[in-house]
């Protein structure tokens, strides 16, 4: 009888292990993938953020929306995995689209703005979605988020 090599059942369950540690790791490499993505979204919203906190400081009240802040249409600010950023009292939002996972595909992340409730003066701060209002701050705009949390970025996830 020869005994080098493997039989075909050892084959067989190391096949197995392999298959079954491949389901736990898939899903959990792409959920990772969208939030990576997701959060390059949002370095784009930086840009409309420090307009509108510029626009804030000199006015003293929140944008109406891109054109109040000398932006760009909300079609026209792009990028590899966003499709828009608009401006609309104050908050920004993100549509994601372009090359991102198709999961997120048309989906939107707002950021709002929350400003001092007795110091007007106070530079803008920026939460996004559910996140908790500082005291003595308040949040102007609309939440329009409807990414579901695992994929949002740990500052944004309710």
């Amino acid at each position: 009888m020869n005994t080098r090599g493997f039989s075909m059942i050892e084959v067989v369950m190391v096949m197995a292990v392999i298959a079954i540690l491949a389901l736990i790791a898939v899903p959990s490499f792409l959920d990772r993938n969208v939030r990576l993505q997701v959060q390059e979204g949002m370095l784009l919203a930086e840009i409309a953020e420090k307009a509108v906190g510029d626009f804030y400081l000199k006015a003293g009240e929140l944008a109406a929306n891109n054109e109040a802040v000398k932006l760009p249409p909300k079609q026209k600010i792009v990028s590899n995995y966003v499709s828009e950023v608009s401006v609309d009292a104050g908050a920004v939002t993100i549509t994601f689209g372009n090359n991102v996972n198709s999961a997120v595909a048309g989906m939107r992340l707002t950021r709002r703005p929350a400003i001092g409730k007795t110091e007007p003066t106070i530079p803008v701060s920026w939460l996004c979605n559910n996140a908790t209002v500082p005291n003595e701050m308040k949040v102007m705009g609309e939440n329009r988020t409807n990414i579901p949390n695992k994929w949002l970025p740990a500052q944004c996830r309710s």
